[in-house]
């Protein structure tokens, strides 16, 4: 990746700029964040139910501001977010606010379950993504996770290279791959000179797995570009939920009890009051700082606001240190298939 720190001991205060641009195989992205959708048209991160901010207009809204602040251009949706809603939802935002060729980079998912079992049921997820989505190719497709997989790593790599040939896709990447799952996909590609683009990954100050389980560091090796869902765990790095006021909805993923995790929480309230910022941004910029490509959620303009400026400086190396000192790791996982 471009993005990097070269004297961590200093202060970053910069305005995100070209210098900040990140590679994504042979795509290129103006900052070192994505926006994630995973929540749209999902009901348990409170659509249509129990989060009244939370519409189809106001993610028309939070897509309208992210655009026209110009920092951000790569948005992440996969077929199963929502059911299709969230490629929907998406698609209509482009269609309205973002017409202009080349103004976002899109990313999508297939995921494997056990009855797609040939490379065309492959090529027809993606057709019925691209018709959700009103696009007529995709920057990147992601193999969402092998865990549901009946095929090997190489069927789908040589799968996602046909539908590169032919135009639909531009770069491809990976879900919830352990290190031997993503080299073999890396290795498969090679054999088509495509680049295997990244590897979409769970990471937070809450699950740091792959900081320890050499997974980080493959990445690197590889040339692969880490992006990191989930950097605010589900909402329980926001500093607004407590042991008397949990997060709502089935929010699985880096679940700790809340009480377990408040020494961290009274660190991140620390560094954000000292630096004039909110508790989220500093945790989400404790994922850049990683050199992950955090994807941010904006289910309204408010949450968007105040996620992009996460942009734009750097916590120090001891600030980073600091935050360390109570990051977690959460147990194995069968959907992300990883180590301790």
């Amino acid at each position: 990746m471009e993005d990097k720190i070269e004297n961590p001991k200093e202060e970053h205060t910069i305005s995100n700029t070209r210098e900040e641009t990140v590679s994504l195989g042979t795509l290129t992205i103006k900052s070192p964040m994505g926006i994630g959708t995973w929540s749209w048209g999902n009901k348990d991160f409170g659509y249509g139910t129990y989060d009244s901010s939370f519409t189809d207009e106001s993610i028309k809204d939070a897509f309208s501001y992210v655009h026209e602040n110009g920092l951000i251009n790569f948005w992440d949706t996969a077929e199963v977010y929502g059911m299709g809603k969230s490629e929907e939802l998406l698609g209509a935002c482009i269609k309205n606010y973002a017409a202009e060729s080349g103004t976002v980079v899109v990313a999508t998912k297939f995921l494997p379950v056990p009855w797609r079992i040939t490379k065309g049921s492959m090529r027809s997820a993606l057709v019925a993504s691209l018709k959700r989505l009103q696009l007529d190719s995709v920057d990147l497709y992601q193999v969402h996770g092998p865990a549901y997989s009946l095929r090997s790593m190489e069927t789908w790599a040589d799968a996602l290279a046909e539908l590169v040939k032919d135009g639909l896709i531009k770069a491809v990447g990976v879900s919830n791959c352990n290190v031997e799952q993503m080299r073999r996909t890396h290795k498969a590609l090679l054999q088509h000179n495509i680049p295997l683009a990244s590897n979409q990954i769970e990471f937070s100050l809450l699950r740091t797995n792959p900081e320890h389980n050499g997974l980080l560091k493959t990445c690197k090796e590889l040339g692969v570009a880490v992006l990191a869902y989930s950097p605010l765990a589900m909402g329980r790095l926001t500093g607004k939920y407590s042991k008397d006021n949990p997060p709502k909805g089935n929010r699985k993923f880096s679940n700790f009890p809340m009480e377990k995790i408040e020494p961290l929480l009274d660190t991140l309230r620390e560094i954000a009051a000292k630096r004039q910022k909110t508790v989220p941004q500093v945790a989400i910029n404790w994922c850049i700082c990683k050199g992950t490509i955090p994807l941010v959620g904006v289910k309204n303009r408010k949450q968007a606001e105040e996620n992009i400026q996460a942009l734009g400086w750097r916590l120090t190396e001891e600030e980073v240190v600091q935050l360390d000192k109570h990051t977690m790791q959460s147990g194995w996982s069968w959907w992300q298939n990883d180590t301790r």
